[in-house]
């Protein structure tokens, strides 16, 4: 297990070393949507039987969680790509499930560091009840597993800044705006609240919102049938590109 740890711990440091731009930039965007859309709604919008600021704030939290797991892990195998530090990774006698285990953890611990600091920076402008604790840490670490291996698979795929952007651009960023962040997919009309549970970051953030407030689109148990379904697919998948080699040991 020493080198699982040690890349576990590199990974860490890398992110940590820049905290300004990984952590406290994510957070600072996170509360200028809340300040944008919160003061601008609250007060004329009520979901699910509590103000708008209540619903938001979670959906911004996972929001953060999700995207910034995502970009701990791709853009991590993108850069030891590009500046042709990989070759390091790949000479010590690391099996594929201690590289698997060492970028997705370390992504977890990433976008779970973003949530909690935007969760500590926004909570004081709402009263926010904790319906289900169980179910906020549980969707909130699944998620995290989920965007983290997601974020894997295309760091090992892309080959440059250009297409992980890409992949960031026309994949991530809609899914997750798209997923009832900001609304509720209720209020929408039926052919694109039937698209929107064809998107599986819509059930991360309706299950953890479902924590808070104790209501939910769909049903929660549901939500996290789907998140683990979703979740142990990736895993195959990148344990399948780790054991091949696949775009890394070339």
């Amino acid at each position: 297990m020493i080198g699982f740890r040690t890349l576990l711990y590199k990974e860490v440091l890398r992110f940590w070393k820049v905290a300004t731009q990984t952590i406290t930039a994510p957070i600072m965007t996170a509360m200028m949507y809340l300040l944008i859309f919160g003061q601008a709604l609250e007060g004329h919008v009520k979901v699910h039987g509590v103000t708008y600021m209540a619903f938001l704030i979670p959906g911004l939290v996972m929001m953060s969680v999700l995207q910034n797991a995502f970009a701990n892990a791709s853009s991590s195998l993108i850069q030891s790509k590009i500046t042709g530090n990989l070759v390091f990774i790949m000479l010590p006698p690391l099996s594929h499930w201690e590289m698997f285990f060492a970028y997705v953890l370390a992504a977890v611990v990433r976008g779970l560091a973003v949530g909690l600091g935007v969760f500590v920076v926004t909570a004081w402008f709402a009263h926010l009840s904790f319906n289900a604790p169980l179910w906020i840490a549980l969707f909130a670490v699944m998620s995290a597993f989920v965007l983290g291996t997601m974020g894997l698979i295309v760091g090992i795929w892309a080959e440059k800044f250009d297409q992980l952007a890409g992949f960031q651009n026309f994949v991530i960023v809609p899914a997750t705006f798209l997923s009832g962040v900001f609304y509720s997919i209720n209020s929408l009309p039926p052919i694109w609240q039937t698209i929107s549970h064809f998107n599986p970051f819509f059930y991360m953030i309706d299950g953890f919102r479902y924590g808070f407030t104790g209501q939910s689109d769909v049903d929660p148990v549901r939500s996290l049938v789907i998140v683990t379904v979703f979740l142990l697919a990736l895993t195959g998948v990148a344990m399948q590109m780790l054991r091949s080699g696949y775009k890394l040991r070339h």
